[in-house]
């Protein structure tokens, strides 16, 4: 695939993982106020039986049926086939875990994913080498940049940072009012799941009225960012 030139000076995108019944309320959050997602699935478990609580919080995923219609707009990417840590996969199971997972992804929702989230943010050597030979074009990782530079591994993408990190809205703020001579990206990853855990839907919401709305700012997702759309 030819990657699309960059042409915006400052770029905000979200990237999102497993596929949960709270991605219903992100996305509305996400659609009112004008930007862009990426959400990753692991389609061999992504179905309301694959259920689990966090500090009292009962958390699933949602049906297949249907998620088309609430990510449209936004961009579907893989998390592997069944959330498994990547480091313990054999090579004879790549296959199955990430091809499987992106063949599912296209049958599913009509378009092959570019992009890849990692399960638990682990990225071996050999798994980058097979998700680029099955043309998968980025993958994200979840340790902190804390800034803006465009990835130079768009393999181990760092995000600016994690939806709850206690510096999310100063970065916010950072990155609205710094100049610079090369493209910025605003990249916060998570799990919509975590604003139920954590009581911090006001504080999402609070950073998208900081970050939306602005003129010299492009919002899109992960792909669109990227140049692979």
């Amino acid at each position: 695939m030819n990657r699309k030139d960059i042409t915006y000076e400052k770029a905000v995108t979200f990237s999102f993982d497993d596929g949960v019944a709270q991605d219903m309320q992100l996305v509305e959050l996400f659609n009112r106020y004008g930007v862009k997602a990426t959400f990753n699935l692991n389609t061999g478990i992504q179905s309301p039986e694959s259920r689990f609580e966090i500090e009292g919080v009962p958390i699933h995923r949602m049906e297949q049926e249907g998620l088309d219609k609430l990510y449209a707009g936004h961009e579907i990417a893989l998390h592997g086939l069944t959330h498994a840590s990547p480091s313990e996969l054999t090579v004879r199971q790549y296959e199955e875990e990430f091809l499987q997972d992106a063949r599912n992804i296209e049958k599913l929702y009509g378009k092959y994913p570019v992009g890849m989230a990692y399960a638990y943010g682990d990225a071996p050597d050999a798994v980058v080498e097979y998700l680029r030979s099955i043309d998968i074009y980025y993958g994200r990782t979840v340790e902190s940049s804390y800034g803006f530079s465009l990835p130079k591994d768009l393999m181990r993408l760092a995000p600016t940072c994690h939806q709850n990190d206690e510096r999310v809205f100063a970065l916010a703020e950072e990155f609205l009012e710094r100049q610079s001579e090369e493209p910025m990206l605003f990249y916060v990853w998570g799990h919509s799941y975590e604003f139920d855990v954590h009581h911090t839907w006001e504080h999402m919401e609070k950073l998208l009225q900081i970050i939306s709305g602005k003129s010299d700012v492009f919002y899109g997702t992960n792909a669109e960012c990227l140049g692979f759309v």
